[in-house]
């Protein structure tokens, strides 16, 4: 009875192994709650930057007919993304450490390949839509292109990150369908999913 028992805990630590050589499992639940909080922030400042302007504003025509409010959004969103990028790695750092891994072994490599690329793309489909003035969809393909490289990145860390794939996928079709929404949908991509998502995540695997 004992050896057998033995069996199974070398069987339970050779699938552990197993799973940290093809997954990046040090991803931090709290940092994903942490970056839907700052969108919703930076979300909530836009909305009052826009609407300061007038009451009842045309928000694509507002937003790039006016260079200093097209700045300051532009601000925001970069803030944004550094304050969750850099939570992000320190907290999957901390996370990591605590656990014995590495953030930057094969795997956290493969991890980023796979975010960096759909995101690439997306920034620059999002570049050739400003170009040829298609502004009312931005939002929609910056939620889109996000789910399909979470969606890519999926088969190398926990499978949460899956299901948010698809919902940001869902939801950046929603947001081209009602266009004029573009901010609304966006707080609620970057903002609302990325709190239950990180919620979920932290209950099931902690800080």
């Amino acid at each position: 009875m004992q050896e057998e028992n033995g069996y199974q805990q070398e069987l339970e630590s050779i699938r552990k192994l197993m799973e940290r050589s093809v997954k990046f499992i040090s991803l931090s639940g709290l940092s994903g709650i942490l970056a839907g909080i700052y969108a919703l922030i930076g979300a909530s400042i836009a909305w009052f930057l826009i609407n300061s302007k007038t009451p009842r504003p045309n928000y694509y025509d507002l937003m790039f007919g006016d260079n200093i409010l097209a700045i300051q959004l532009f601000i925001i969103a970069v803030v944004v993304l550094l304050a969750s990028l850099l939570t992000g790695l320190w907290l999957s750092a901390k996370r990591a450490k605590r656990m014995g891994l590495k953030v930057w072994d094969a795997t956290g490599k493969r991890l980023a390949i796979n975010l960096t690329v759909p995101l690439v793309s997306g920034g620059l489909f999002i570049l050739i839509l400003i170009a040829h003035g298609q502004l009312i969809l931005v939002a929609p393909a910056c939620l889109i292109f996000y789910g399909l490289a979470l969606l890519n990145a999926s088969t190398n860390t926990v499978e949460e990150v899956r299901y948010l794939g698809y919902s940001e996928i869902l939801l950046g079709l929603i947001a081209a369908w009602w266009a004029g929404f573009g901010l609304v949908f966006w707080a609620i991509g970057f903002g609302v999913l990325h709190i239950l998502y990180g919620t979920m995540m932290y209950k099931k695997y902690g800080a």
